[in-house]
């Protein structure tokens, strides 16, 4: 069994995990533009 099909097979018995992770995603994806956006200057 890989590993894709095993993951499909925990979220297929574990639905609510799907949102969990989609907004893990989410925040991760929000807190990375954040830092980026802090430490970068534009102009001179």
């Amino acid at each position: 069994m890989s590993a894709k099909d095993s993951m499909k097979d925990y979220l297929a018995q574990h639905p609510r995990m799907i949102g969990a992770m989609f907004t893990l995603f989410v925040l991760l994806s929000q807190a990375g533009t954040v830092v980026a956006g802090t430490s970068s200057q534009v102009g001179p």
